[in-house]
């Protein structure tokens, strides 16, 4: 229980309304953080249900468990459920909504109500997408990328799907906004640009990001509805439009889009390595200008998508120019994060675990990008099942990862509990074997020339499929053991301390779980971020 000195915490105060009502109309970002959380791991489960049924069906050439249609839908929905419902909100709009305040030295973010309407244009662009599996003619069989002119002419049910990525664009450009806003008003007295910690360095560079790109999706989403409706000739070539337009728009958001996902798992990491090196971290201003890099670079680059495709020669060799270059501030950040854990006094608990896994992976994704750019090398690989590995490699190994080492990492401070460390590391042995077992198969693969999306493959791929397959089921082994202990340590738990890691930013010096208004009196800042004696 709490002292009789404390202030409530969040979960004890939920302003006006009881039960539900409490959490679905509040305006405390904590709460609402909390409800992007939860509804981040239900359509998660999803995703990665489909993807589990994927594999099932890869597990032996021919048809094992569904029909070519069938499988369609399920890459499609795959796709769509865990890169616009999981992976491109996934750390912003739950951990960021949850401690950027804290970590700036604010009450709330900079609009409240803003911020839970973006809430519920998320869930309404998640249930809508659901719903398009129920729906119409048949759940969507474009891929997520919803390529013209296939995504015109089908008759499945992608205008619903389309219709769901375009609220959950607005969704993504408020919080940009509100993330952008709060960081520029509300940071604490003495909190200048370079005493910000290096998670919101890496939330406010993401946020730019969500601002300047998503509304390109969203007009070019609105095109296809329109073409879809009303047979204006956008990107049919049949009624004079133009199939390469939709790939450009497309991935002038999407590459940027894939910043949007990784920067602020950079952001993660950089808040770990510190604290359980016990050093201040190497190069501060360097990862802060570094995430502008990302940012800025990014927007630049999405014509590696294309190379394939029919675009000029002088297009594909400064694309790909482009797309080394981007490497360069990723390549500071790995240099950076080494550079602080060397000669560290390491403590190895779980979030360091999950931290160390995601920087393996995400160099191992970020290597194989540049064998991606590399001209020669793309015309071999472009559409094969390298493009899926190198994807997930960064994606999943990277994102998810980082996301997985926050989520443990802030546990205490989110819940007031302490899970079960022991249980934790079993997890996370099991999602990192388990993960490598499923992927690595796919750069081979890839690298014979099985394509990717294929519903059947050559007998020749069998022994790689079969073992890919069974590295999907010892990853969703990990994936239940990690839900189950922390599900389980949110009620019976022990109780944690306000500051267990000895973390050095502000969301340790309030009690856990935080009180409403996060501080009672606003802290004055003197120092940088990162100060270990």
């Amino acid at each position: 229980m709490q002292g009789n000195n404390e202030p409530k915490s969040f979960y004890e105060s939920g302003g006006p309304h009881k039960g539900i009502l409490s959490w679905i109309f509040t305006t405390d970002h904590k709460r609402i953080g909390l409800l992007y959380l939860a509804s981040l791991f239900i359509f998660f489960i999803v995703g990665a249900a489909f993807g589990l049924l994927m594999r099932l069906e890869l597990i032996a050439p021919g048809k094992t468990i569904v029909t070519a249609s069938t499988y369609n839908s399920f890459f499609t929905l795959h796709g769509v459920i865990m890169i616009f419902l999981f992976i491109i909100p996934g750390i912003p709009v739950s951990l960021g909504n949850f401690f950027l305040p804290l970590q700036i030295g604010a009450r709330d973010v900079a609009f409240p109500r803003i911020n839970l309407l973006s809430w519920w244009l998320y869930m309404t662009g998640g249930i809508l997408a659901l719903m398009s599996l129920f729906t119409g003619d048949g759940p969507p069989d474009t891929g997520w990328t919803f390529y013209a002119p296939y995504s015109i002419r089908t008759g499945t049910n992608v205008s619903l799907a389309v219709f769901a990525a375009f609220i959950l664009g607005f969704s993504s450009i408020l919080t940009g906004l509100n993330f952008v806003t709060t960081v520029h008003r509300l940071r604490a007295p003495g909190m200048s640009w370079f005493r910000m910690p290096l998670f919101v360095w890496s939330l406010y560079a993401t946020a730019w990001v969500q601002v300047l790109a998503t509304p390109i999706l969203g007009i070019t989403l609105l095109l296809i509805i329109i073409e879809r409706f009303f047979g204006v000739g956008f990107f049919d070539p049949s009624k004079g439009g133009d199939p390469l337009l939709y790939q450009h728009l497309f991935w002038i958001y999407s590459h940027p889009a894939v910043y949007i996902m990784i920067v602020p798992a950079m952001g993660v990491v950089t808040e770990i390595i510190p604290v359980f090196a016990r050093r201040t971290i190497f190069g501060y201003k360097a990862i802060a200008f570094s995430s502008i890099g990302i940012a800025a670079v990014g927007f630049f680059v999405w014509g590696h998508h294309m190379f394939t495709s029919g675009i000029s020669d002088t297009s594909k060799a400064i694309f790909s120019l482009l797309t080394f270059l981007v490497a360069i501030p990723s390549g500071i950040k790995v240099f950076n994060w080494v550079a602080s854990l060397y000669k560290g006094s390491i403590k190895v608990d779980t979030p360091l675990l999950f931290v160390i896994s995601f920087v393996f992976l995400f160099c191992i994704g970020g290597l194989t990008g540049l064998i991606n750019g590399t001209l020669a090398t793309n015309i071999h690989i472009h559409g094969t099942h390298f493009i899926v590995a190198h994807f997930h490699y960064v994606m999943f190994g990277g994102t998810a990862f980082a996301f997985f080492a926050g989520l443990h990492y802030w546990f205490p401070k989110i819940f007031g509990r302490m899970y079960s460390e022991a249980r934790a590391k079993f997890a996370w042995f099991f999602l990192f074997i388990g993960f490598n077992i499923l992927y690595f198969p796919m750069f081979i693969l890839g690298w014979q020339g099985m394509p990717r999306r294929y519903y059947d493959y050559l007998p020749m791929f069998h022994e790689l499929n079969l073992i890919s397959t069974i590295g999907s089921w010892i990853l969703a082994a990990g994936l239940i053991l990690m839900f189950i202990n922390l599900v389980r340590s949110i009620k019976k738990g022990e109780r944690a301390e306000s500051n267990p890691w000895k973390g050095t930013t502000l969301e340790w010096t309030v009690p856990s779980p935080p009180p409403v208004e996060n501080f009672e009196e606003i802290p004055v800042v003197t120092q940088g971020p990162y100060k270990y004696e």
